[in-house]
């Protein structure tokens, strides 16, 4: 079906961009306003990827005409002022995106700095974005949606303060007559429901709205996780993340250097260690590119996206990977490209003869023989997603790739536009529910969690580990997370923490192993999916350098598997676990370099301490904190003191009572 996708929630002045989904090159499409406010002004071009950029609160309804009938979208505008600061437009390429940085293909950028989000408030200090969390559940004979509101940490407003918007989405045949409302509850009568009733909301309060959340009621639960159900009708939450996910240890392969000195293959070498993958508790297994690249060694510049790399074998090879991994549990992550394509594509290479060359318009470009793209990075040209050939060529990658694989992970994801990652996101769900798409986005974007992607790349902790490790106070880890919440994420939103990867340098080299070790008890103790970048578990020092497992460091090595197991073992330290803030006292050594918190569930706790220095440290805990680590299985505590006083050498876990916590 073409018709383009969930209802908008927008500010005037943002753009909405408009492009038919599962496009027909050859075929016609045409847009026209059906409803506006009065007061607006704006109008559609004949192009078949137009740009409405809402200029009056209130209502807009857009007509898709194509060749299987018309679509209606709805876009709701709210005033210029509730619009979140940061936030991504969801127009084309290039536009503004919220990015200070970013990296790709060669190119090499800063990841930027820490700061507290409890800086970027509005102005007068009334508050923020609202955070929102939709609930779906089957009451006796109703499909009833209850939207759970918080307001901005920082503010003054309360959850009382805030009002909810519903929308029903245009692509459901929903009786509109039949559905209530009743403050923050949305209720439909189970016979009035189709086959499938998608339902939107926002939360909105005096300083902005939140970022829009969706569930599903389906009379077919097949390939849904179901989170209630009655009457034959199934509920679920599309934009969760899915829950082998949320707890996987993932473990990124710079694919190219993996084997080291051996000779074999590179996609052999990777099976060749798969059972010592598995011995360091991976779950998950991200490669760089694999397709068909310029010959530079990362394959971001990528010439042809439905072939593997001929230098690291052919796709029955990919596949037999693939198998292996998945015949041990693994899941297998690809790494898709989007944005651009190398400067030696073919098609680039026709295009780039000049303004009528075949391929003209698959580009964007400064003048008539330079692209456009990204950081000046000279390899790469960015692709024009207002050209519905690009987005037909992209969506038949993706749907080529997304059968073998368990999910993407997307690259320069802030450059692509919102509305194509949402087709991407509605067609691997449709066909997976537990597909996962990770965005790579510096700095991460809120609205990003708004059925674009399920997890996110954590670069303010990645960001706040730097500044520790550079001297900074360790506390700023615990900021890191808040700030999560104070930028708008809502509380189901899933993270990827990382302390190096293929773009940074080596964490060990830059910090010492003292704090190497404190940080990836970070990794693992944090709420987040942990990831280990290949070698980082044993001390590798070069980025993308061959990887030396001849010299590689068994102590580290086995220290890494320690927390690893330690974070699959314990429930307090699983996604469903909260980031508890506790009193404590450091003793010994410089209180700045130690920072400790809990981890809790209704059931199960634990206290965690992270030592940055160079030395150990003596920490006084809550009473009700056993002395015993559950990484190391050590006791840790002062003689007579009941285990409260405890000593630290880089990480500790403790087993903790909750209702101690807070003491």
């Amino acid at each position: 079906m073409h018709h383009p996708g969930p209802p908008r929630f927008v500010a005037t002045g943002d753009e909405v961009e408009l492009a038919p989904r599962d496009p027909d090159p050859s075929a016609t499409y045409t847009w026209r306003l059906t409803q506006a406010p009065k007061e607006s002004t704006v109008s559609l071009g004949d192009d078949p990827v137009e740009h409405l950029v809402p200029d009056a609160p209130g209502r807009y309804v857009i007509r898709l005409t194509a060749p299987d009938g018309e679509h209606d979208l709805t876009v709701r505008a709210f005033p210029g002022r509730l619009q979140p600061s940061g936030t991504h437009t969801s127009g084309r390429s290039g536009g503004h995106s919220g990015v200070s940085s970013g990296r790709s293909g060669s190119g090499h950028s800063g990841s930027g700095e820490y700061t507290s989000a409890r800086d970027s408030g509005d102005e007068d200090g009334g508050g923020g974005q609202p955070r929102l969390t939709l609930r779906p559940e089957i009451e006796g004979d109703e499909a009833v949606v209850r939207a759970d509101c918080s307001p901005h940490p920082e503010g003054t407003e309360t959850a009382g303060d805030l009002t909810v918007e519903f929308l029903l989405d245009d692509r459901d045949d929903i009786d509109a007559d039949a559905v209530t409302r009743d403050g923050t509850a949305l209720r439909i009568p189970l016979d009035a429901l189709p086959d499938r009733a998608r339902i939107h909301a926002v939360a909105i309060g005096d300083h902005g709205y939140s970022v829009p959340d969706a569930v599903e009621f389906s009379r077919n639960g097949g390939g849904i996780e179901t989170v209630t159900s009655g009457d034959g009708v199934a509920a679920s939450r599309p934009y969760d993340a899915p829950a082998w996910a949320e707890d996987a240890v993932i473990y990124e392969i710079y694919v190219r250097t993996f084997a080291g000195e051996s000779d074999a293959s590179p996609f052999d070498a990777i099976i060749d260690r798969l059972d010592y993958l598995d011995s360091l508790g991976v779950d998950a297994i991200w490669l760089t590119p694999v397709l068909q690249n310029d010959h530079a060694p990362h394959g971001y510049n990528i010439t042809d996206f439905f072939e593997i790399a001929s230098d690291l074998g052919t796709r029955a090879d990919y596949e037999r990977f693939i198998e292996a991994a998945h015949d041990r549990g693994f899941k297998v992550l690809f790494d898709l490209v989007c944005n651009h394509s190398a400067r030696t594509h073919p098609y680039f290479e026709s295009a780039v003869e000049g303004p009528d060359a075949d391929y003209r318009e698959w580009y964007e470009w400064r003048s008539d023989t330079e692209p456009e793209t990204y950081f000046e990075w000279e390899h790469i040209a960015n692709f024009n997603f207002d050209h519905l050939p690009v987005r037909r060529h992209l969506l038949d990658a993706v749907a080529q790739w997304a059968e073998l694989v368990d999910g993407f992970r997307c690259d320069m994801a802030w450059a692509v536009p919102n509305g194509f990652w949402r087709e991407i996101h509605d067609y691997c769900k449709d066909r997976d529910s537990e597909f996962l798409l990770l965005d790579e986005t510096i700095p991460y974007i809120p609205d990003f969690q708004a059925g674009l992607f399920d997890m996110h790349f954590d670069s303010t902790t990645y960001a706040a580990l730097r500044q520790v490790g550079d001297g900074g106070d360790a506390e700023a880890v615990l900021s890191a997370i808040e700030g999560r919440a104070e930028i708008g994420f809502p509380e189901h939103a899933s993270f990827m923490l990382y302390a190096e990867n293929h773009d940074e340098t080596r964490y060990i080299v830059d910090y010492g192993r003292d704090a190497a070790e404190a940080a990836a008890g970070a990794l693992f103790t944090l709420p987040g999916a942990p990831l280990l970048y290949a070698g980082q578990e044993f001390g590798q020092r070069g980025r993308r350098d061959d990887l030396a497992w001849d010299h590689a460091d068994e102590t580290l090595q086995s220290f890494v598997s320690d927390l690893s197991a330690t974070r699959h073992d314990q429930p307090a330290l699983s996604a469903d676990a909260d980031l508890v803030r506790i009193p404590y006292e450091v003793r010994d050594g410089p209180s700045d370099r130690v920072v400790a918190y809990a981890r809790a569930t209704d059931e199960d706790a634990a206290v965690v301490v992270l030592n940055f220095g160079s030395e150990p440290t003596t920490v006084r805990l809550p009473a009700g904190t056993d002395d015993t680590d559950l990484v190391s299985g050590e006791h840790r505590g002062a003689a007579g003191d009941g285990g409260a006083t405890v000593t630290v050498d880089s990480v500790s876990v403790f087993p903790a009572d909750e209702s101690d916590l807070s003491q």
